[in-house]
């Protein structure tokens, strides 16, 4: 079974939770990428998307320019070591639905991103597609909307 360290993204641009939403949406435009890992010096700290930009951040009225990435990143942020099996990352990506997980080596640095593309070149079809069917489940919201009351 191949490990993350093959299969991964490596060079992975971070932004730092200090920085504008305006400068991580161009930082995103530039690479083409929908996430970027939020680190405090090395420690990552939280991911940061281009849904978490547009929904969280737009839906709330706050100003890309005058607004910083720790406002509306997802903190808490899931990740795995270089040297984990695809599968077991796979089964992680399932559970928790998501489609992008950060690296991290021996000293718990980012050293690069793996997502569920990644790992479909390098599986199964069927274990592949039953990953993709747990990502894509409809899930519940992260958090309350304003205006509704929570049960």
């Amino acid at each position: 079974m191949p490990r993350v360290s093959e299969v991964m993204t490596r060079g992975v641009e971070v932004i730092r939770p200090d920085e504008s939403l305006q400068r991580a949406a161009q930082v995103m435009d530039e690479l083409n990428v929908g996430a970027l890992p939020v680190c405090d010096g090395e420690e990552l700290i939280g991911m940061i998307t281009d849904r978490d930009i547009t929904v969280r951040a737009t839906a709330a009225g706050l100003e890309p320019a005058t607004h910083c990435v720790s406002e509306v990143m997802t903190e808490q942020t899931r990740w795995c070591t270089e040297d984990q099996s695809t599968e077991e990352v796979m089964k992680q990506m399932g559970e928790v639905q998501i489609r992008r997980l950060p690296v991290l080596n021996a000293e718990r640095r980012v050293v690069g991103i793996v997502s569920l593309g990644d790992l479909a070149t390098r599986q199964s079809q069927q274990h592949t597609d039953e990953v993709l069917r747990d990502v894509s489940w409809p899930s519940e919201p992260d958090r309350p909307h304003p205006g509704s009351s929570a049960h």
